[in-house]
């Protein structure tokens, strides 16, 4: 099990290393196809690793690689940890990559930086991959500076545009503000508790005060509110939309923002020390769910639309982690994977077929045209709406189940947002793939073309899972399902689950309700119009002012003190002490210069009157 899950960890990074060395020689299919391929065979590894843990002894392997730092008390180790999570997580990963990689063979075939693209999907896989198989949090922490940098080059992969540009630094600043979270927790747990490997952390966690562990709660919520782009940080993650749809489809379903829900799914035995800190997450996750949902509703880019969406969906996971069900915040990120990854490649579909357009103002009437895209797609947004029996509808019930549990105003707030939920992909799919044709000005009076066999075989494979991927946690299945699976590295975390058969239907109903009434309204507003002043509110669609409040409180403030600091601080007080020691030192060296003349006679005379004023000084004492 060891090599194996070394394997998993160095074979992206051998892509990365091989592009890198031998890229310059090699044409733009051998780039794919190696790139591809090493995170493929990394996929391989890791089910291999997953048979081989399911008939190992132990749940909790470590596998040490060696020692890497060692100074005074801190000890941290280059290992990772095998375990039911860090497998779950690996398998997803690699898995959705790989097909991600394929697609991009086709997506940016032509491309000038083909090249450093596939340099920078492979290291972020890599980075993902130490991210979650680490078996301490100093690792992790490079894991996770890791997809942060690479998600600044891939987001702003088109840099010659301002909007790129611009998009890759906010998505890297608000990633910064998260960091501080995660630092500030790996301080005061490695002040207490003296280690930071994840088994060491767990058991000795219960030596830890109430407000040590409230603090370290909201420290890993920061971060996860940065990474996994929850409020006050989430609104990095539609800019971000600027990197080409691969990139968009990698950070949304297979790393990046799933890497928040996962830090705090592994911290669990911390979290569960605080109940207060554990309230807090909910709160957020509801809300932001809430709120991302709201703002999909008026977005008129697909990939906008998507990228709240994610936003929401995320906040799911995250209210399920504040209600205890860590199980189901993971079970959903898999079947979000499966269906995000679908949807996000499908828009790229779209995209491609109409020359780079994204304003669905512009589309409409596609399914004719695209007939792989337009079944896939539809999959993907029955699975998502939350539509049985695809697995979204099983993923989403789970989360939503243990909230009414946990809170009836969350729950309900969760209900909410599943009407939105289903409204606003809905539009999105109405929009795109319905009613008439408006896409011909964009092509140039041209039909849409279906995109080549590399880019429509991933869709077929996710649209497969995203039909499946519920069959595995079905709640009637729980010992060999996923949650089974996860027990024992979840056993420790509280239960608030609704045992009534009774109950867990009626809830279920209200679910399907819920996507129901969000599609029957979508199709009666949208059916016969493009757009609309009463259903796409100017608010929503400015992010509710989001960024205009960031602007007002901090960037204005900020930016004006940078100017005091221009044309006051830096000139007058900096400047002007500087000028003003050097002045002082140039009028003491000219005092100076005067009495060093140069010439013997004046220091002979000099002498002979210092050593009169002596005589006289002594003769005066003597008298």
């Amino acid at each position: 099990m060891a090599h194996l899950a070394t394997l998993i960890l160095l074979l992206p990074l051998a892509g990365f290393l091989i592009v890198l060395l031998n890229g310059g020689r090699m044409s733009e299919r051998a780039i794919g196809a190696v790139g591809t391929s090493a995170v493929g065979l990394s996929f391989v590894a890791t089910v291999a690793t997953f048979v081989s843990l399911l008939h190992h002894r132990e749940r909790e392997v470590t596998v040490h690689l060696f020692t890497w730092i060692s100074t005074g008390t801190l000890r941290v180790p280059a290992a990772l940890l095998v375990d039911p999570l860090a497998i779950t997580m690996a398998l997803f990963v690699t898995g959705i990559s790989t097909l991600i990689h394929l697609y991009s063979i086709g997506y940016m075939h032509g491309e000038r930086d083909f090249r450093k693209f596939f340099l920078y999907l492979n290291l972020f896989v890599f980075s993902m991959l130490t991210l979650v198989l680490a078996d301490n949090l100093l690792m992790t922490f490079v894991g996770w500076e890791g997809v942060g940098v690479c998600s600044y080059w891939l987001v702003s992969y088109y840099f010659d545009r301002d909007s790129a540009a611009t998009a890759g630094k906010k998505a890297f600043i608000y990633n910064r503000v998260g960091d501080v979270g995660l630092m500030t927790a790996m301080f005061l747990l490695f002040t207490h508790l003296h280690t930071l490997t994840y088994l060491t952390v767990f058991n000795r966690a219960g030596t830890l005060s109430p407000t040590v562990a409230t603090l370290t709660v909201l420290a890993l919520l920061l971060a996860a509110t940065g990474k996994s782009a929850q409020i006050p940080l989430f609104n990095w993650l539609p800019d971000a939309m600027e990197g080409p749809t691969p990139v968009s489809a990698l950070i949304h379903a297979a790393t990046m923002v799933t890497a928040g829900v996962y830090l705090l799914v592994r911290m669990g035995p911390i979290l569960a020390l605080s109940s207060s800190g554990r309230a807090t997450i909910a709160v957020v996750g509801g809300v932001t769910a809430f709120v991302a949902a709201t703002i999909a509703t008026a977005q008129k880019d697909i990939k906008k639309v998507l990228a709240f969406s994610t936003v929401s969906q995320i906040g799911y996971m995250v209210l399920a982690v504040g209600s205890g069900a860590y199980s189901a915040a993971i079970f959903l990120m898999v079947a979000h994977a499966f269906f995000k990854a679908l949807l996000f490649l499908g828009s790229g579909s779209v995209i491609h077929a109409l020359s780079g357009e994204q304003d669905m103002r512009k589309m409409g009437g596609l399914a004719r045209f695209l007939p792989l895209t337009f079944p896939t797609f539809l999959i993907g947004w029955l699975a998502i709406s939350g539509i049985p029996p695809f697995a979204g509808f099983w993923a989403k019930g789970d989360v939503l189940t243990n909230a009414y549990a946990y809170s009836k105003p969350l729950w309900l707030l969760g209900v909410i947002t599943a009407i939105l939920t289903g409204y606003y992909m809905s539009r999105l799919f109405v929009l795109t793939f319905r009613g008439t044709e408006r896409f011909r000005e964009v092509t140039h009076g041209h039909d849409p073309h279906e995109s080549p066999w590399v880019m429509t075989l991933p869709l077929v494979v996710l649209a497969t899972l995203s039909v499946l991927g519920g069959v595995i946690d079905l709640p009637w299945i729980h010992h060999n399902s996923l949650a089974g699976f996860l027990d024992p590295t979840l056993g420790y975390l509280p239960s608030h689950g609704v045992t009534s058969t009774a109950a867990q239907y009626t809830l279920a109903g209200v679910d399907i309700v819920a996507a129901v009434l969000g599609l029957l309204a979508a199709f009666s507003i949208w059916r016969s119009r493009v757009s609309s002043d009463t259903w796409e509110k100017p608010f929503f669609e400015r992010v509710w002012r989001w960024d205009d409040a960031y602007d007002a409180v901090l960037g204005r403030p900020l930016t004006a003190l940078a100017v005091v600091g221009e044309r006051v601080v830096e000139p007058r007080i900096v400047d002007g002490a500087v000028v003003a020691v050097a002045g002082g030192v140039r009028r003491s060296a000219e005092g100076l210069r005067k009495v060093q003349s140069g010439f013997v006679r004046h220091y002979a005379l000099a002498t002979v009157l210092g050593l009169a004023v002596v005589v006289v000084y002594l003769v005066a004492r003597v008298g």
